[in-house]
């Protein structure tokens, strides 16, 4: 008898925690879930800013070749046009032209800047929440079920 009273004793105890245990696992849980998500998120992000910095470079030189495309082809207009009219009513036809497309340009750009804020890991995020409603999921189940199967480590109310 005595061997069967110290056999039953362990899974008792392994099975019904009790409500410290319960709330160290689940303080725990929640750290290391907590570092793993800012972890992911610093991940996420300096992946995104190496990217965004390859393709700024990469803007910034396309931008300075165009530049010198775009004044050459702005002198053959002036030219071309001053066959037609005096050279003065030709240069100013094409700065108008170039001032109209560079407000043009403005408004375009300043609607997209306007879309891409605020810069936020969306995967971090969309994870946060998912675990977030995890976390909400096993501390009412665990508490419908008095402490017995629920393996989230919360505690009951």
């Amino acid at each position: 008898m005595v061997d069967a009273r110290n056999a039953a004793a362990p899974p008792r105890a392994d099975a019904d925690p009790t409500t410290a245990e319960l709330v160290q696992r689940a303080t725990e849980q929640v750290s290391r879930l907590v570092r793993d998500e800012l972890a992911l998120a610093k991940a996420e992000l300096t992946h995104k800013a190496k990217h965004a910095g390859i393709g700024i470079g990469l803007f910034g030189g396309a931008g300075g070749l165009a530049f010198f495309g775009i004044s050459v082809l702005i002198a053959t207009a002036v030219i071309a046009i001053d066959i037609a009219l005096p050279l003065w009513l030709s240069a100013l036809i094409v700065g108008a032209f170039l001032m109209i497309l560079a407000g043009l340009f403005a408004l375009v750009g300043r609607f997209e800047v306007k879309r891409a804020t605020p810069p936020v890991p969306s995967d971090v995020t969309e994870g946060l929440k998912a675990d977030m409603q995890t976390v909400k999921d096993g501390f009412r189940n665990n508490g419908h079920k008095n402490g017995h199967g629920a393996s989230s480590g919360g505690a009951g109310r």
